[in-house]
């Protein structure tokens, strides 16, 4: 189930509370377990993340623009129109970036 745009913007700031948002980095996807897990080598039981599925490409864009703008990591030009999943998590040096 989506959760509104709101909802996610809380969730994140909530989970991230007290950690330098430039230590994080934030993108869209439509397949989180590939593109966190996969591309970005995070791991399930050791690294810090979260994700979220948005109600559309365009609030997952805005969402990921919003933390952009407040100092995360990442970039605009990602994903896809069935990008609507928006992930974060906190750097470490076994992540990439």
């Amino acid at each position: 189930m989506a959760n509104t745009k709101q909802e996610i913007i809380n969730d994140f700031s909530n989970y991230f509370k007290g950690i330098t948002y430039s230590s994080c980095y934030i993108g869209i996807t439509s397949d989180i377990n590939n593109r966190l897990f996969g591309d970005h080598g995070v791991s399930r039981e050791n690294d810090h993340w979260i994700y979220r599925t948005a109600s559309s490409n365009t609030i997952a864009r805005e969402i990921e623009k919003h933390f952009l703008d407040a100092g995360m990591d990442g970039g605009t030009g990602g994903g896809d129109k069935t990008s609507n999943i928006v992930y974060a998590y906190q750097k470490t040096r076994s992540t990439n970036p």
